[in-house]
C-alpha cells in the first residue's frame, strides 16, 4: 500500500469507520477489540498518513429536493492542457456536477450530475455545457433507479 503498513486492527478500524464515522473511540474500540486510547492513536496516525482523508455525513438527495441524477458523457473538440483546464474550471463552477472523471473509451469525460428536476438539468446542459467552446458532444443517461451504491472502499478487517 504505497509504503503504509496496515495491520488487521487498522483495517478493522477503517472498515467500521466507513460504515459510521460518528462512533466514539469507546464504541469503535468495542467493535474492533481495542481500547479507546489505542483507537484514538491509530485513527490519528491513519489521518496523518492520509489514509483517512476526512469525515462526512451521507445525505439523502431526494429528501433535499434533488430528484434527478444523470450520468453525462462529454467529448471535447481538441485536447491540450489549457483546453482541459478550461473545461475543468467550468465544472468546478457548478455544484450540480458531483463527480467528474477523465476516461478512456468513447467519451473524454464522464460526469455525475444531480439536479432538482429535468428543467434544471436541461438548463445546465443547454446554457453551460453545450455552449462551452471546446465541447463537441454531450450524451446523458438519466438514472431511473439505483441498484447498488457502495460507499467507501472494500477493506477487510471487520
Amino acid at each position: 500500500m504505497h509504503g503504509i503498513s496496515l495491520d488487521r486492527y487498522d483495517l478493522a478500524i477503517l472498515s467500521v469507520l466507513q460504515k459510521n464515522s460518528a462512533l466514539t473511540n469507546s464504541e469503535l474500540g468495542e467493535r474492533v477489540s481495542l481500547s479507546p486510547s489505542q483507537c484514538s492513536r491509530r485513527k490519528a496516525r491513519l489521518e496523518a498518513e492520509g489514509v483517512i482523508k476526512g469525515y462526512s455525513a451521507r445525505l439523502d438527495a431526494t429528501s433535499l429536493g434533488f430528484g434527478l441524477r444523470a450520468i453525462t458523457r462529454v467529448n471535447l473538440k481538441a485536447h491540450g492542457e489549457s483546453m482541459d483546464d478550461d473545461f475543468v474550471t467550468l465544472l468546478t463552477k457548478h455544484a450540480m456536477v458531483r463527480e467528474a472523471y477523465s476516461v478512456s473509451g468513447d467519451a473524454d469525460y464522464v460526469l455525475h450530475v444531480i439536479a432538482k428536476d429535468l428543467t434544471e438539468f436541461s438548463d445546465f446542459i443547454h446554457h453551460h455545457l453545450l455552449p462551452h467552446p471546446n465541447v463537441t458532444q454531450v450524451r446523458s443517461e438519466i438514472i431511473l433507479r439505483s441498484m447498488k451504491e457502495e460507499q467507501g472502499l472494500p477493506v477487510s478487517g471487520s
